[in-house]
């Protein structure tokens, strides 16, 4: 896999200090299993984390902070999916990075999509949080309407390839953007292009098409 469109630098450092909403978090999560050089680099944050924490000075604890603490580990664990390990297939961990699959438990194929526009299904993962994260399945030459974003956006292509006006997006590449750009991406080969996105606000669509699908896609 050649991947040549990675995360910034902010984006690692916020995955690191856990403040990604939790379908960023996921997305981030996906690319890494990929991507020896953001797994690289996301150590190296991580570090940087730990080195300032050990900079802070130390705070006293309140007189009930251990019993707080010991009461928190009756509650039940956050995961990001409600199926087991062992109901993932074998198809579905093949294609897809371990999180996602995990989250799936079945190959993209088999997945129920529901079709948004012309050219255009998707599956709302329905993560708690800020924003949206969706997978969405491009058909060949079709394009997304032109937008640009209230917030941040997170693509991560899982399959096939895109263009745009940053550049060719393809399997394992990850889009970083914010609300300074500017995009139509456009399928640019004869397969699906398949794509994880997750936003932490509304994508503002120009252009009269763009305002008639605002309402059915809802990133």
């Amino acid at each position: 896999m050649n991947i040549t469109h990675h995360f910034d630098d902010a984006t690692l450092m916020a995955y690191s200090a856990g403040s990604l909403p939790q379908g960023m978090a996921l997305l981030v999560a996906c690319h890494l299993h990929w991507c020896p050089h953001c797994r690289e680099r996301s150590e190296q944050t991580d570090a940087i984390g730990g080195a300032l924490l050990n900079q802070l000075a130390p705070t006293r604890l309140n007189d009930d902070a251990l019993n707080a603490v010991l009461a928190r580990l009756d509650e039940p664990e956050q995961e990001f999916a409600s199926v087991k390990h062992d109901t993932v297939s074998s198809a579905a961990a093949a294609e897809l990075p371990a999180p996602l699959a995990q989250m799936l438990g079945k190959p993209i194929d088999q997945l129920p999509w529901k079709r948004i526009g012309y050219g255009v299904r998707q599956l709302d993962l329905e993560l708690d949080g800020p924003g949206a994260t969706r997978l969405l399945r491009i058909s060949p030459g079709v394009s997304v309407p032109h937008h640009t974003h209230g917030g941040n956006e997170l693509t991560l292509i899982l399959r096939g390839s895109y263009n745009d006006e940053i550049g060719r997006f393809c399997m394992g590449d990850v889009a970083d953007l914010d609300d300074d750009v500017s995009h139509q991406p456009i399928v640019d080969t004869n397969e699906d292009c398949i794509c994880l996105i997750a936003t932490d606000a509304p994508l503002k669509f120009s252009g009269l098409m763009g305002r008639l699908v605002q309402p059915f896609i809802g990133l």
